[in-house]
């Protein structure tokens, strides 16, 4: 165990997400049982998650005792626990909403998913950080591809797919640290394909495509950009192909639902799209300065299902309004911005690499969480860092947040 040295830590970031922390024990009381005072005292929503804050503050304090190459030493290990407990849940896991994606022991469900984040972080960090990794060479790209893959294979036929596209954010730490270009230009042509597939025929977006590349190779006429062009039609064309199999035979029914009502194909604010369309006229009804604490009208009259979980962004935007709303943005944006910055300062290769995994796992929370509240995401569980209720949730981003103030109070440390 190490001592904690108090002038090294970033104690800006602390404060933050101690903010926010702060704020969502707050709206979950609003959003649960506020209205019983005497509830404060039973086994609710509320409690529990002070028990978990409680909890956190240990695992907090926990992680800075420990020695900064015990990260480096046992990441690995870490990973693979973290594997084997994925594994395990399709024998001791029990089933809830559908994924078996949760361990039960007494009255708590621990989900390994969510701890499976850091660990991951951890396992990329350590690979990443080796003298002998290269990002430009063929051989470390499939390594760390492999790293996040295996728990997306195994959290996606829980099935939570949720859960799995937030691992895909690490693509922006592999471009970050050294991929190629080219992996990053697919990821979000794949992503606007898909979408746009769902809307048209393949046949109309494989022309719309062929087209646009035509006009591409006619200004540019150099050898090297028609061939790299070319490997690019090949490539979004057998995608867009492969759309129907992915939307209609990996995602479940409740999933294409989902996305047909963000994108338009499909209006049904009685049925998939209630929580969305809920969580709009409460943010409506907020207005600039919010109906006031404890007197949304929508929050009182548990209008929108999980407005203690998922949606509980439309908590604050009822009572807290516009300016609540953005308050709570800009800390998000302001703690995300801090980490990358201080991140760029790393002198020590895997601290550098395990901060900008923070950044990327929080910010893909934050924006498709808030996304789903207003209607651009589909509805796909994802909850908010440090304000959702949830133990797993709560702890794996605090033991994330823990391991960077960790690294980043040891910044001299060069490797």
């Amino acid at each position: 165990m190490n001592e904690i040295n108090l002038k090294r830590i970033d104690w800006i970031s602390i404060i933050s997400f101690g903010l926010l922390l702060a704020l969502g024990l707050g709206n979950i009381f609003s959003s649960t049982q506020a209205y019983n005072l005497e509830s404060i005292f039973s086994f609710n929503p509320f409690t529990k998650q002070l028990i978990f804050v409680l909890i956190s503050v240990f695992i907090f304090l926990f992680i800075q005792l420990l020695p900064f190459n015990f990260f480096i030493k046992y990441s690995s290990l870490l990973y693979v626990f973290s594997v084997i407990t994925l594994l395990g849940l399709f024998i001791f896991g029990t089933e809830i909403n559908g994924a078996k994606a949760w361990y039960q022991l007494g009255g708590f469900s621990v989900q390994p998913s969510e701890f499976a984040k850091p660990l991951t972080a951890l396992a990329l960090a350590k690979y990443l950080s080796d003298l002998n990794s290269n990002l430009k060479k063929v051989k470390t790209q499939f390594y760390s591809f492999l790293i996040v893959l295996i728990p997306v294979f195994l959290i996606t036929i829980q099935p939570d797919l949720g859960t799995s596209i937030v691992f895909l954010s690490f693509i922006l730490v592999f471009y970050k640290v050294g991929l190629p270009s080219i992996y990053m230009n697919l990821f979000v042509g794949f992503i606007f394909l898909f979408l746009i597939t769902i809307i048209l025929s393949p046949t109309y977006v494989v022309s719309f495509l062929i087209i646009s590349m035509f006009f591409i190779l006619f200004f540019k006429r150099k050898k090297k950009d028609f061939k790299k062009t070319l490997a690019y039609v090949a490539i979004f064309t057998i995608f867009i192909f492969s759309v129907d199999f992915i939307f209609n035979d990996v995602f479940e029914q409740r999933h294409r639902d989902r996305f047909n009502i963000v994108i338009g194909v499909e209006k049904d604010v009685l049925g998939t799209g209630y929580n969305t369309n809920q969580s709009r006229i409460a943010l409506a009804s907020g207005g600039v300065f919010g109906e006031g604490f404890l007197k949304g009208s929508q929050t009182k009259g548990n209008f929108v299902p999980e407005q203690h979980t998922d949606f509980i962004f439309s908590t604050i935007g009822e009572e807290w309004g516009f300016l609540g709303s953005s308050f709570i943005i800009l800390i998000y944006m302001f703690l995300m911005l801090r980490i990358s910055k201080r991140a760029d300062l790393q002198r020590n290769l895997f601290s550098k690499i395990f901060s900008y995994s923070t950044v990327t796992i929080i910010f893909s929370h934050f924006f498709i969480n808030v996304g789903m509240v207003i209607g651009i995401v589909p509805t796909i569980g994802i909850p908010l860092p440090f304000l959702s209720y949830g133990g797993s949730n709560l702890m794996a981003f605090v033991l994330l947040l823990s391991i960077y103030i960790k690294l980043d109070s040891q910044r001299t440390s060069k490797w």
